[in-house]
């Protein structure tokens, strides 16, 4: 399908694979999307500006790159760096369109309903999107598609108005009258309001008396206020609403001076934020953020994950806003059309944001139109890279599931760096554009958004996942039982019951056949440290002992790590640690304790605690996780005694030795193994013979977690 992206401050239309309908999503064949003249064309002017200009505007970003420097080098950094440059970034998030297909858990939805979306994540100007339920309403009655695909702005709008709080026979002052101020001057007349108008652009304030705008404050006018106060008898405005988008301070002071004793002020737009006491503390002016299109924005679990706020609390959610929005249009209280100067072919869209980003007067709105019907393109999810790296006899074929920002960082640069043994096949990524821009980076003969196709592939030998937690179990499963051989990230399953099942397809294997690979990434025992440690302990006559903390970071409760995606940071991260003691002892576990912090509504039962293992050989282990310590104290210390000896790791980076006459280690950056471990994948593939890390060892890790866990939870 064909997709526009912002590209270093340019649209493009790119070839992308359509995206795959999920539980509690839609996909939708769009009809028009509406492009966001002001917001897009921010969007555009700041991506023509010169790197260095965008690190002088964005210190916070400078900042992160170079710590990523410091922990990953400058190569693994430019690569990152080059490869979000290259990718582009989907823009759009208000569109129209036919339902196609609906994932499980929309019942109330069928293919071929008529529909309007919204959400940057999700309404992109493209072919075909994938939208989670609460960003979908149906489209009333007869209402095209065009009008339609301007909801989003509407509930913006309309959210606005929303929380001025504007009553009967009330003046309201809308200062800005690009888009969001012509929707919400008609809005308030809806509400029975009287509207004054003020705009820079005498043109736009034509438009807004056109539809209904009572006054104006002409641009040229040099007291504004006094012009608020003539036309309201001296009472000045009973609210303002600010849709203006500028740097200047100067719009919020005048918007207080306008408004009454204890009149509103509610910001939409963008506007300078350097207040002064004496515009608004006398006369106890109430000022208000409106917050895009209502009640669940930037709220995941309401926007991604389907939880809807009951009427009876949040009367007007923000799909309640979008369902509101349509209504007025269809019933023509609110006009659209004559706001809509341009619609373009989606063909044209390079040429479509040359125009809309020069320096004339932009149009209110503008539209992109798609093929529909007989022209429309079927949602191909895969997409050949014309670009493609040939493979040589030898190569290990893998393919790519999940091309997120680690696997882009570590796992496709080591492949690449490690081409001798490997050919990338394929990358397989959710959203289509992500996928064909890692495959043109890095070489792949092709993207999809579809799983199911790598697997069916019998040029692939090999997979690695790296999506995920919680769908690592069943793409493994499903990858073994096509016969790849799977390398996949951390944890490898969320729960016994996955785990089981796994460990089930091997004991199940017919014994005289050899079964595919299974390595899950515990890579840090790959890794040079862990390697010169097992060395180290080569001998040994005496049980271990071993403390391993973990400085480990404090995450949000709201982080998708702590959500069924991610299980937990037990299970998400500490199974690490589990791999190596396993490793260091190669014994069997013999029993877990675990004891965790809960005074604290801030953090979860498995951010901070401690866990003490005992091995068949009498190894003990402690793991002190902690997420209340400081980032500029080591991540990750272990220390270990035995037979009058000590070593001493330090995150990865130095390895000290005491009582033994070899030396330590000590590198520039940190070596958690990841190379490595794709090395070791690589010469089990090719020479067969023993596994890199021994099924039992991979599901003693994760049965170690499990039941952490359950003392977490009771303890």
């Amino acid at each position: 399908m064909k997709q526009v992206l912002i590209r270093q401050g340019r649209a493009v239309i790119e070839e992308v694979p359509a995206p795959r309908v999920e539980p509690g999503t839609v996909l939708v064949q769009v009809d028009h999307s509406c492009i966001s003249v002001g917001t897009e064309m921010s969007a555009l002017k700041s991506g023509q500006k010169p790197l260095w200009k965008r690190a002088l505007e964005n210190p916070k970003a400078v900042r992160t790159t170079l710590q990523m420097v410091a922990n990953q080098g400058f190569t693994r950094t430019k690569s990152q760096v080059q490869g979000k440059l290259s990718a582009g970034q989907p823009t759009g998030y208000s569109a129209a369109g036919i339902v196609t297909e609906t994932g499980s858990g929309v019942e109330d939805l069928k293919p071929g309903d008529r529909v309007a979306c919204a959400g940057a994540q999700f309404a992109h100007h493209a072919e075909y999107i994938v939208v989670p339920r609460n960003l979908v309403v149906p489209i009333p009655g007869s209402l095209d598609f065009a009008a339609a695909s301007t909801v989003t702005l509407g509930a913006i709008a309309l959210q606005g108005v929303r929380r001025a709080n504007p009553t009967l026979g009330e003046t309201f002052v809308v200062i800005g009258l690009g888009i969001l101020g012509q929707l919400a001057a008609q809005l308030l007349k809806v509400n029975g309001c009287r509207v004054i108008g003020s705009d820079l652009d005498s043109t736009r304030i034509k438009q807004a008396q056109g539809l209904g705008m009572a006054a104006a404050v002409p641009p040229e006018d040099p007291n504004p206020v006094g012009q608020v106060l003539r036309l309201t008898s001296g009472i000045g405005a009973d609210g303002v609403i600010i849709t203006a988008s500028s740097d200047s301070d100067e719009i919020v002071s005048t918007a207080f001076q306008m408004c009454r004793k204890k009149g509103r002020v509610v910001l939409v737009g963008d506007v300078g934020l350097h207040l002064r006491r004496e515009d608004f503390y006398k006369n106890e002016i109430d000022f208000l953020i409106s917050s895009s299109y209502g009640p669940g924005r930037y709220d995941k679990k309401y926007e991604e994950d389907g939880q809807d706020y009951p009427p009876g609390y949040v009367r007007w959610t923000e799909n309640r806003n979008m369902q509101e929005f349509l209504r007025l249009l269809e019933e023509e209280k609110v006009q659209v059309h004559p706001l809509i100067l341009h619609v373009y072919p989606l063909a044209e869209a390079p040429n479509a944001y040359e125009v809309l980003n020069g320096d004339f007067k932009r149009p209110l709105f503008a539209l992109f139109s798609y093929p529909s019907g007989e022209t429309a393109t079927p949602p191909a999810r895969m997409v050949p890279n014309p670009a493609a790296l040939p493979g040589v006899e030898g190569q290990i074929r893998i393919a790519l599931i999940g091309a997120g920002g680690f696997a882009r960082a570590m796992h496709l640069p080591n492949l690449q760096k490690l081409s001798s043994l490997f050919h990338l096949r394929a990358i397989m990524s959710r959203a289509g554009h992500s996928a064909a821009a890692a495959a043109k980076q890095f070489g792949a003969s092709y993207s999809t958004t579809d799983p199911d196709k790598l697997l069916a592939d019998d040029k692939i030998d090999a997979v690695l996942i790296a999506t995920r937690h919680d769908s690592h179990a069943e793409l493994v499963l499903k990858a073994l039982q096509a016969g790849k051989h799977v390398l996949v990230e951390k944890p490898l399953a969320l729960n016994e019951e996955e785990l089981q099942s796994i460990a089930a397809f091997y004991d199940s294997f017919p014994k005289d056949r050899t079964p595919p690979l299974l390595m899950t990434g515990f890579n840090r025992r790959f890794s040079p440290f862990a390697q010169r440690i097992n060395q180290l302990l080569s001998g040994r006559t005496q049980p271990l002992i071993m403390d391993y903390q973990m400085n480990a970071g404090f995450l949000p409760n709201d982080h998708w790590v702590h959500q069924e995606a991610g299980g937990g940071r037990n299970i998400g991260e500490a199974c690490h640690i589990y791999d190596l003691m396993t490793f260091w002892t190669q014994a069997k576990i013999k029993t877990v304790e675990a004891r965790t912090i809960r005074q604290s509504r801030l953090y979860r039962t498995d951010d901070n605690f401690i866990t003490t293992l005992t091995f068949e050989d009498g190894s003990l282990a402690t793991l002190v996780y902690t997420s209340m310590g400081h980032k500029d104290y080591p991540k990750e210390h272990l220390e270990m005694f035995f037979d009058g000896k000590v070593i001493a790791l330090s995150d990865y980076r130095r390895l000290r030795v005491a009582g033994l006459a070899e030396k330590g280690l000590e590198t520039k950056f940190p070596e958690k193994g990841h190379r490595e471990e794709l090395e070791a994948f690589a010469r089990a593939v090719q020479q067969g013979g023993e596994w890199p890390i021994p099924l039992w060892q991979q599901l003693q890790a994760m049965q170690i977690a499990f039941q952490v866990q359950k003392h977490l939870l009771t303890s």
